[in-house]
């Protein structure tokens, strides 16, 4: 194996200072691999990114989000036994749509939905 770091923690972001890590294998889009992953910063928690990576080569990140896809907002990604997360460990992907199931605040199972049309990178 050639292992390497292909990403690190933002340090001037208000939401992945601290430390980031995967949420489930990339997915093809046209653009590029879509990869979701997880970020924690003391504010905000712990929320989920998004990143592109390159078709043919995916250990080259092309873009980032600069803010969280998905972030503690409802009651039950704040309040429970870890307060404050979001954190996925995969997708699903089911024609144009693409299901990620996470945990809220270490506690319960949520899914949100995302269109693959409104994946976009600038």
């Amino acid at each position: 194996y050639d292992h390497k770091i292909i990403m690190k923690p933002l340090p001037d972001s208000d939401w992945e200072y601290n430390k980031i890590g995967i949420a489930g294998p990339p997915i093809k889009t046209e653009q590029g691999w879509f990869l979701i992953y997880h970020g924690t910063s003391k504010e905000k928690g712990y929320c989920l990114g998004a990143a592109l990576l390159d078709l043919n080569d995916p250990s080259k990140v092309l873009a980032r989000q600069a803010e969280p896809i998905l972030e503690p907002e409802l009651d039950w990604e704040i309040n429970g036994y870890i307060p404050k997360v979001v954190f996925s460990c995969g997708q699903a992907e089911i024609g144009d749509r693409i299901l990620v199931y996470y945990g809220g605040a270490d506690t319960v199972i949520g899914v949100a939905e995302l269109d693959k049309k409104y994946i976009k990178f600038d």
